[in-house]
């Protein structure tokens, strides 16, 4: 057997067993989708509750939010689940659109300071705003920049 006939039976080998682990372990995104599921389980669950408060109920829940952040009582991601929640509540009553699970995760992604790739159509500046929501809960400034004219 020549070294090529070698590395190449060698290399179909390695193959297989990337294919293995890949299907036993799953892709580094499904990992992470299913490391983020209890997250967006939570919010969903919190959904029910946004739903039930006023507009007052809601601004005051964003306020207290924003003052445990500013205290230091709850970083960010103590808070995230309740604010993903008010902020998605927020959109359907003021657009009647409403943050798919999908969109959450992405919320997450951009949060954590990560580039969330999402198809056309697919809602990203929407996904956007769950990001752009929380981390102003720290009183810093937060732009969102789109370079579509329609939106």
């Amino acid at each position: 057997m020549s070294w090529d006939d070698f590395t190449d039976k060698f290399s179909r080998v390695g193959e297989g067993f990337g294919k293995f682990a890949k299907r036993l372990i799953g892709s580094e995104n499904e990992r992470e989708i299913r490391r983020l599921t209890p997250i967006i389980q939570e919010v969903s669950d919190l959904e029910s509750w946004a739903q039930g408060l006023d507009r007052d109920q809601v601004q005051a829940e964003v306020t207290a939010l924003r003052q445990m952040v500013r205290d230091g009582k709850a970083t960010l991601d103590d808070v995230l689940t309740k604010m993903f929640a008010l902020t998605r509540e927020a959109s359907q009553r003021t657009l009647g659109m409403r943050h798919y699970d999908v969109q959450l995760v992405g919320g997450y992604v951009l949060h954590q300071g990560k580039i969330a790739e999402m198809m056309t159509g697919e809602g990203k500046t929407l996904m956007a705003t769950l990001a752009l929501a929380l981390n102003a809960l720290a009183d810093r400034p937060c732009y969102l920049v789109t370079v579509n004219d329609y939106l």
